[in-house]
């Protein structure tokens, strides 16, 4: 039988397939659902900046009126009156997170500065998280502001995080960089244990009735997965830190496609909205039997096989 086994940031998996950040860990029994349907591992819902620094009214008025800024925060997150649990609540969540299953727990924290990172990054550790996902979820919109500047807005985030906490630390990335190899390189150098590939920056809509922007969150479909599998066939080799493939995964096939780009775990989010944590299951049998038609023994030994490093073709 295929060893569906991996590693992510040091943590041995029993498979490669891993929830990320979404309403459905907002509460113990979604992380138990998930938990018994065979995810390796769960990353939490994601502790927002405006958590950290605004008081309670005015956290309300900004979740709401902001909601369409955060991948998490659209149509199938709840309104901030429904989940709100505050930073001291989310930590409660970890523990009884924790608790409650017997895989690892990953805190996510969302924003752009330092600021109360730093000392959420420690509580969530102290809390019992396994790890940690930074997500820097930054739109510039000054134009005085440079490239170089955005850059190193993530290195001083995940070098000042990293000197908070023991555990490791993944930087979930968009896209947007003007050199992705050099701005992977800064990170691994920086520390990070993982780098994930990639965010959805999600964009807004207008009603032209009400003359308002309205949320428009449009879940992820698989052709999407193709430029965080470019990107990973493509630094596969090149960095240290482990590489997490999210955006697009639906079917086995994807699931198949990022780990022989490089990937050492495959997130999902869109596909289990849309179907329920069940999936997880369907995803997890769907690969131990494509690896026994394929004859592979391994994760490990599909890991890359299709990457620049290791094949003749051209990822581009």
């Amino acid at each position: 039988m295929a060893d569906l086994s991996t590693t992510y940031m040091g943590l041995t998996l029993k498979s490669p397939i891993v929830p990320s950040a979404s309403p459905l860990s907002k509460s113990v029994a979604g992380v138990t659902q998930m938990a018994d349907a065979g995810a390796a591992a769960i990353t939490m819902y994601s502790l927002f900046e405006e958590q950290i620094t605004l008081e309670a009214i005015s956290l309300h008025n900004r979740l709401e009126q902001g909601s369409w800024n955060y991948a998490e925060a659209l149509t199938y997150y709840p309104k901030a009156s429904d989940y709100n649990r505050g930073p001291e609540g989310y930590l409660d969540l970890i523990r009884e997170a924790k608790k409650a299953v017997d895989v690892p727990i990953i805190g996510s924290l969302n924003g752009i500065t330092t600021g109360g990172w730093i000392d959420y990054a420690q509580k969530i550790e102290q809390a019992g998280a396994d790890a940690l996902e930074l997500n820097v979820y930054l739109i510039p919109t000054m134009n005085e502001e440079t490239g170089a500047q955005v850059e190193q807005l993530y290195v001083d985030v995940l070098r000042a995080v990293k000197k908070s906490v023991r555990i490791p630390v993944a930087m979930k990335l968009s896209p947007f960089f003007s050199s992705m190899p050099n701005m992977a390189r800064q990170l691994d150098e920086a520390g990070a244990n993982a780098l994930v590939l990639f965010n959805r920056f999600y964009q807004p809509d207008f009603d032209l009735e009400e003359l308002t922007v309205i949320p428009n969150l449009v879940l992820s479909r698989s052709a999407e997965m193709r430029l965080p599998l470019r990107w990973i066939a493509i630094l596969y080799g090149h960095i240290k830190a482990d590489m997490a493939l999210t955006t697009g995964v639906h079917t086995t096939e994807d699931v198949v496609k990022a780990i022989m780009a490089g990937a050492n775990i495959v997130n999902v989010a869109s596909v289990l909205l849309e179907q329920g944590a069940g999936k997880i299951s369907d995803l997890t049998m769907g690969l131990r039997e494509w690896m026994d038609q394929h004859e592979y023994e391994s994760v490990a030994q599909m890991r890359g096989a299709l990457s620049p490093r290791c094949s003749s073709g051209r990822t581009t």
